[in-house]
């Protein structure tokens, strides 16, 4: 049901009551003065302008991610007001619809209820102004329809989650693990005991004792290596400004399997480039360019200006509108005609940049005079029309001046040709092309251009056995192509036109169909001028950098607010659909029928990619979620154009829950930022949309060409590091509750501390912990190799590194070497049963030192420094912590005697034991790297 906002504007107050306000203060209904290149506070109804045309442009990169302006219309009837003060004068209401998240549409009406009869006018899109966007000509008014949480862009945002890595997760679950067998391990001592005497106290006298097998410094061990992982991020030379924003999941970026990137200027520059103009018979480069620009000159110098056009063009043109034998035109008369069909086809307006405070009107004026190139910008909502307008300005053809009925080109000779405008007809995402009927005044002959995509063109040009094999090279070079065509039009034929136009637009049922039917009838028989080739620039190699993700075994999307046919051609000049690949276009539903149908038809499909539109995808996602997402994530390659943010984050999120894999998100617009959020791991590109995705980002890069090296060295690094670091932690707590077991077996069960305070406190610091904490300068392979062999990343993705299986592994290595550091100092004490704490704690240090030393793949010279650091100050404290190296202080009351540990029996035991808990550890990993090497270890030899 649509709401109806009764806005009443009985603007009674007068004009000078013009106040500034705060953003926060504005409510439905107000009036808003927003000047050029100011940001729009909130959602409006565009009333009126300063541009003498009626309409503005706007930019909407915030909002949908297009750097391309859009056109904005005034309503009519407040336009028309002769003063800006009238508008107070007037009774009138805006009635629109409830607030919705789709940017794309909008309905409403406007109603005059002062005026006899009361004036109804129809709001749809062309008339809205949503906040976030930025008004880039003129100054707007507009009454304020929707505020704060109801406004588009507000609807479009996602509340951002706290992120937590899948490598804590993991872990937490193995602390659990840990947990469990902490309380099994102590009811199994105090049931040895046989419940005797206050066995409860005992219990927990067990649970304190080995306590040491949780990991409590697995949190600041980690932590410290994450902010050691950025900080290594920020510091690469080969990745320079990037910015590491949280430090909490730099181990994502090595678990990556979707790829979620937006195109405008992520994938591209968004800088179209004039590339390729084929006349049929013979095709311009750039590298020619300056032979069409001879051409253009020579036809406009050859005759008198006063009749220069009347020969190259129009005699031309009358001899192909009659059915005798058409005379083959030179190649000249050719180019001119195209050039010409390019200049006048189009929806662009040359913008001067004059004095502050100068009208329209006086722009138009001294376009005559002041015509510098750098005093002219061109607007249009499609950067592709603004390259073919420059392109003709470079040739020698320029538009200097155009308004709703007229167009001004000034030739190579500085002549101006004045055209008036009959009709528009725009581009429309069904029909695929626009059209254009202009009259040169100094001959009054009528053109009728049009341009379009190929496949919309190809049905309604005369016969040619070129186009579509010109067509498949340029979009093979990811160019992108438009068909110019034209047909000249008699006085007779065009009022005819007028009329039948006229009756159909004002039709009450089926207008859309009406007037689609009598434009055409115009669009028959077509001469074909021309076909040209646009280059949407790609950022610095894009191509290499989506190779060496595929091969790493990422799946990349592409999601897109832009059109199906930019987004189909980028994904092919990317190479993000190699060359080879199939595409399948998924047809526009609209219906449950029409999505299964569509679904049945993609199915049958194999290795091919998915081009579908966010309308389409939003039917399919509504009645076949899990079928879509099922066939989507075995396709190499998915592009999904027109979408809005939300969409974005709910396909990111879709993703997440049916595949429960590692997802990235990377774009570089305020419209990206949902989407950003919504992934596993968010990327932002600092670009000209600004850094509201950058600033959202968990990481903000330069240019998408970092991703690479980001993912494949430092996210791989990161990863393999902390799984390392996290379960040498776990064995290091392990092994001493095993001799703490051990210890209390043999002794009867008695809960009696084997090793003192600070032996505990120094053992997982001071004594191991720079050794065990250097693990993260640990590489398997050089960042060289990683990004040769990108392969290498998919074996993490198996998560290979950090299982239930290694972590058993390390569990039972730590039960190995607990039980033989314990059980040999008993075996070896004899008669010095008081230095057993001695014997097996040395041991016990030695030990850890050179599970490391096994542990390490690349050794770095700080690793070297934290192991002889650690042994230093471990052999430092034996001579001022002798009193805790007796075994139960107060049970015992033995000392440690500084002239035992210098003699030959404690240093042969000591080594003994050492030799007998590692060695067997040293001969498996020599075993296993012979019989099995990892995949890294075949690259590295």
């Amino acid at each position: 049901m649509l709401s109806v906002l009764w806005f009443c504007l009985l603007w009674t107050f007068h004009i000078s009551c013009k106040v500034q306000v705060k953003s926060s203060d504005i409510q439905v209904g107000d009036l808003i003065i927003v000047e050029k290149n100011q940001r729009i506070p909130s959602d409006m109804v565009f009333l009126r302008t300063s541009e003498k045309a009626g309409s503005c442009f706007i930019r909407t990169d915030q909002l949908d991610g297009e750097t391309d302006w859009k056109l904005k219309v005034a309503v009519s009837c407040t336009q028309r007001l002769p003063a800006l003060g009238d508008l107070f004068s007037i009774s009138a209401y805006v009635y629109a619809q409830k607030p919705q998240q789709d940017i794309h549409s909008f309905e409403g009406t406007f109603t005059r209820e002062d005026s006899d009869p009361p004036i109804h006018e129809s709001l749809n899109i062309e008339n809205t102004l949503w906040a976030s966007t930025i008004v880039a000509s003129g100054t707007v008014i507009g009454v304020v329809i929707y505020t704060g949480k109801e406004t588009r862009s507000v609807m479009n945002t996602s509340n951002p989650k706290n992120k937590v890595g899948l490598l804590d997760l993991e872990l937490n679950q193995l602390t659990k693990a840990l947990f469990l067998a902490l309380v099994v391990l102590s009811v199994v001592m105090v049931t040895l005991q046989g419940f005797t005497g206050p066995w409860y106290r005992n219990l927990f006298r067990f649970l304190l004792l080995f306590s040491y097998i949780i990991p409590i410094s697995l949190r600041v061990n980690l932590d410290m290596g994450k902010a050691a992982y950025g900080w290594m991020i920020m510091k690469d030379e080969n990745i320079p400004g990037t910015v590491v924003r949280t430090s909490t999941i730099p181990e994502e970026l090595g678990r990556l399997v979707y790829l979620l990137t937006d195109k405008t200027g992520t994938l591209t520059q968004n800088e179209m480039v004039f590339k390729r103009l084929h006349l049929g018979t013979v095709s311009y480069g750039t590298d020619t360019m300056d032979e069409i620009q001879n051409h253009v000159l020579n036809s406009y110098s050859q005759v008198h200006p006063q009749a220069c056009r009347s020969n190259p063009s129009s005699a031309p043109l009358r001899r192909t509108q009659s059915s005798a034998p058409k005379v083959r035109k030179s190649v000249s008369s050719r180019i001119h005609e195209a050039v010409k069909a390019i200049a006048l086809c189009h929806n662009v307006t040359p913008v001067y940049e004059a004095r502050a405070g100068v009208t329209a009107e006086s722009e138009f004026a001294e376009a005559d005079q002041d015509l510098s190139d750098e005093n002219r910008t061109y607007q249009a909502s499609s950067p592709d029309e603004v390259a073919l307008v420059r392109w003709t300005e470079s040739v020698g053809l320029t538009l200097i001046s155009r308004d709703l009925t007229s167009m001004q080109l000034k030739t190579p000779g500085g002549q101006v040709l004045t055209f008036c405008i009959l009709q528009m007809f725009p581009f429309t995402s069904e029909s695929k092309r626009m059209g254009i009927i202009v009259r040169d005044e100094s001959t009054g002959e009528i053109t009728f251009y049009m341009k379009g995509a190929d496949v919309a063109m190809s049905t309604i040009v005369q016969y040619n056995d070129w186009l579509e094999e010109e067509c498949g090279n340029m979009a093979r070079e990811g160019l992108r192509t438009l068909v110019v065509a034209k047909r000249t039009l008699t006085e007779e034929q065009y009022q005819d036109f007028e009329n039948r136009y006229s009756q159909a637009k004002l039709s009450i049922h089926d207008r859309t169909l009406k007037v689609a039917a009598v434009v055409e009838s115009l669009e028959r028989e077509l001469e074909l001028l021309c076909l040209t080739g646009v280059e949407d620039q790609l950022q610095a190699d894009v191509r290499p950098t989506l190779e060496m993700l595929r091969n790493a075994g990422i799946k990349i999307w592409m999601l897109t607010g832009d059109k199906l046919e930019t987004a189909t051609c980028i994904a092919k000049s990317s190479h993000l659909v190699s060359r080879t690949q199939d595409i399948h276009v998924f047809r526009p539903v609209a219906s449950r029928g029409e999505a299964h149908l569509e679904l049945n038809a993609f199915r049958r499909k194999h290795d091919c990619a998915l081009v579908i539109s966010g309308d389409s995808l939003e039917v399919c996602l509504k009645y076949y979620e899990h079928e879509l997402v099922e066939l989507a994530c075995q396709c190499p390659a998915v592009v999904c154009c027109r979408c809005s943010p939300t969409q974005k984050a709910h396909i990111v999120t879709l993703l997440r829950q049916h595949t429960g894999r590692r997802t990235c998100a990377i774009g570089d617009g305020g419209n990206d930022v949902s989407m950003i959020q919504a992934a596993d791991c968010g990327i932002g590109i600092e670009g000209k949309e600004g850094k509201q995705a950058s600033l959202a980002a968990d990481f903000s890069i330069t240019q998408f060409r970092h991703i690479g090296r980001l993912l494949v060295v430092h996210g791989r690094n990161s990863y393999k590091r902390s799984a390392a670091l996290g379960q040498f932690v776990m064995h290091r707590g392990l092994v001493i509750s095993t001799m703490q077991a051990v210890f209390s077996s043999v002794f009867y069960f008695a809960s009696v501390p084997l090793y003192q305070g600070f032996l505990m406190v120094g053992y997982a610091t001071i004594y191991t912990m720079f050794p065990v904490f250097s693990l993260v300068l640990d590489q398997d392979v050089k960042p060289e190799m990683a990004i040769l062999y990108p392969e290498l990343y998919k074996d993490l993705t198996k998560g290979r590194s950090l299982s239930f299986k290694t972590f058993l592994v390390w569990v039972l290595i730590s039960i190995y070497q607990g039980g033989i550091l314990m059980y040999g100092a008993l075996v070896l004490f004899e008669s010095e049963f008081v230095h057993v704490v001695a014997i097996s704690f040395t041991a016990l240090i030695l030990t850890e030192l050179l599970m490391v030393a096994l542990t390490i793949r690349t050794w770095h010279w700080l690793m070297v420094v934290a192991e002889f650091l650690s042994l230093g100050c471990y052999v430092a404290s034996l001579a001022f912590l002798n009193e805790y190296f007796g075994v139960g202080r107060v049970s015992f009351g033995a000392f440690l005697d500084v002239a035992f540990i210098t003699t030959v029996t404690f240093l042969w035991k000591v080594s003994a034991i050492t030799v007998v808990s590692c060695f067997p550890l040293y001969v498996l990993k020599y075993l296993k790297r012979k019989l099995s090497p990892p995949s890294y270890s075949k690259l590295s030899s």
